[in-house]
C-alpha cells in the first residue's frame, strides 16, 4: 500500500493548478492542493516584526 504524505508549500504569486502541474511534472502523484492562507505581500524595508 502506498504511503500518504502531507506537505506545506509557501509560494509567491502562484495558483493551485500551477503547483499541481509542477508536482505532477516532477513525477509526484497529487491527491489535492488546498489553499489554507493568503496574505498580501508588504514592504519589508523599515517594518518591525511587531508592526511598529
Amino acid at each position: 500500500m502506498a504511503e500518504r504524505v502531507n506537505f506545506i508549500v509557501k509560494a509567491k504569486s502562484v495558483k493551485a493548478k500551477d503547483i499541481r502541474k509542477a508536482l505532477e511534472e516532477a513525477g509526484i502523484n497529487v491527491r489535492s492542493v488546498i489553499e489554507v492562507f493568503r496574505e498580501e505581500e508588504r514592504e519589508e524595508e523599515g517594518v518591525a516584526p511587531n508592526g511598529g
